[in-house]
């Protein structure tokens, strides 16, 4: 028996099977074999095609069942995870009206700002635990405010991962974790954000229905399955956001265990039991995915937009072969990549520096001196220096951790990166061989009861390496980030 993960990312979406009474990963796959496209057109813009979304994980799927051989009717559940704070906005026909406005989109932050503003900076601390940002409901009102035709013939908006569920399905439903990701939930009336909606002008009526996390939430319909190429009435029991998925396959679900994930965005996830907020909404703070009004399990993010689509920039761009062969050239170049600073910041505003866009930047480059590889190292620092930076405002929040834990993929595969996240935060840093798709089919395993709890579910996650903080490189990483700190603060204020 197996379950189905599906992780609907923005550069690919991903699949895994899950082989329920083993636990092995029994196959994967992803698509397209190129990374997706996100439209741009306009500064500061970013979409993608909802459809798209649904073209590939159909083909994900064919693929993964075909390469393994498996049968259709051995997949007892699928989960669903997916890229989180995007809008869709459907119609009564259950069509996309445009083009999905995507969690780095930045044209909403000025919409953010006059409805907190609006609703009162206090309340929405204090309820929702955020500002409202460039989230959801911020992009829910730029279309509202700058699309007013289009708003009008909105029947129901959802998450990427909503969107996903509709077409197997056909219900249109999210989650309590979903309706916190868009700043959508009042933690203090345990519902949804009525007083916020009211300062918007928008009517609760365009919000879906909620379903559990871990639950039933729709069975596939006779066309999805004609689609997929599997039988209609296999249900979907699992649905989260990527960051919270992650962290639930890596065992992050209580109070003080910390996550990273560095794909094209970088995050930092730890889990409380405190509803708390950062005054400046550097962090957020959202609904964890095992979060209740009586035992409350919230998670802290802090997110960088620029990390692993720093270093495929860097790829495309010198025409290196690789990312294995990137990190053998930094590998080479000493620690503090002999003077050159990278800031990563050029993929729309970062929440952490307060919603500005200072860009992205070589500093110090010495035409004499530095050649590819070090380009290669000052991007891998650079982006581990904006982790660094990020956590030290999760410490001012109350979120002190001395162990991580990441999936063995992405930015996470370079020896140079880990190394030197681990060297300046003076953490632990445990990779484990797991991955967000995978994560799904353990969620929906374990949300149609095939496993009994969170321990049966992850008991085969095995931690496959460990780095620790290089005591002999500790000074030169330690001097480099200060230089890095510096070369931020003259980007952002340069005057």
């Amino acid at each position: 028996m197996y379950t189905l993960g599906l992780d609907i990312g923005s550069s690919a979406v991903k699949v895994s099977l899950l082989e329920v009474e083993t636990g092995r990963c029994a196959g994967k796959a992803a698509r397209p074999d190129h990374e997706m496209e996100i439209s741009a057109p306009y500064p500061g813009w970013a979409e993608q095609a909802p459809q798209e979304w649904w073209k590939n994980a159909v083909l994900a799927i064919r693929q993964v069942m075909k390469e393994n051989d498996i049968r259709p009717s051995a997949v007892a559940a699928i989960g669903i995870a997916y890229q989180m704070h995007g809008l869709v906005a459907i119609d009564r026909n259950l069509e996309p009206l445009r083009p999905a406005i995507i969690w780095c989109d930045s044209r909403a932050v000025g919409s953010g700002k006059t409805l907190f503003e609006k609703a009162g900076a206090g309340r929405c601390m204090e309820r929702l635990l955020n500002a409202p940002g460039n989230f959801t409901l911020s992009k829910l009102n730029w279309l509202k405010n700058h699309e007013k035709e289009l708003f009008g013939r909105t029947w129901k908006i959802m998450l990427p991962g909503d969107y996903i569920a509709l077409r197997m399905t056909g219900e249109v439903c999210t989650t309590v974790s979903g309706l916190s990701e868009g700043i959508l939930w009042d933690f203090r009336e345990n519902a949804l954000a009525g007083f916020l909606l009211d300062a918007a002008g928008i009517s609760p009526e365009l919000m879906p229905a909620t379903v559990p996390t871990f639950g039933m939430q729709g069975r596939i319909t006779a066309q999805a399955a004609g689609e997929l190429g599997l039988p209609a009435g296999i249900p979907v029991t699992y649905r989260a956001g990527d960051q919270p998925n992650n962290a639930f396959s890596l065992k992050v679900t209580e109070p003080g265990e910390t996550a990273a994930t560095a794909g094209t965005s970088g995050v930092v996830y730890g889990v409380t039991d405190q509803l708390q907020s950062d005054p400046l909404s550097r962090v957020n703070t959202f609904a964890h995915l095992n979060h209740s009004a009586w035992r409350p399990r919230l998670g802290i993010l802090m997110c960088i937009n620029g990390t692993g689509i720093s270093n495929s920039w860097l790829r495309r761009m010198t025409g290196v072969e690789g990312y294995r062969q990137m990190d053998h050239m930094a590998a080479g170049v000493p620690a503090g990549s002999d003077g050159l600073t990278f800031l990563p910041f050029g993929n729309g505003s970062e929440r952490m520096l307060e919603n500005r866009s200072p860009g992205a930047a070589f500093m110090n480059l010495d035409f004499n001196l530095h050649g590819q590889a070090h380009l290669c190292r000052a991007v891998q620092e650079g982006v581990a220096f904006a982790f660094r930076y990020g956590m030290k405002i999760m410490e001012e929040s109350g979120m002190v951790t001395k162990l991580v834990r990441a999936g063995h993929a992405n930015m996470f595969l370079s020896s140079v990166f880990c190394s030197t996240l681990a060297s300046i935060q003076d953490i632990t840093l445990e990779l484990y061989d797991t991955d967000g798709a995978l994560g799904a089919a353990r969620g929906a395993a374990l949300g149609t009861g095939l496993y009994h709890d969170e321990t049966e579910a992850l008991a085969m996650l095995k931690c496959i390496k460990t780095f620790r903080p290089d005591r002999g490189q500790q000074d030169s990483v330690t001097s480099a980030y200060r230089q890095w700190e510096l070369a931020l603060g003259r980007q952002m204020n340069p005057d």
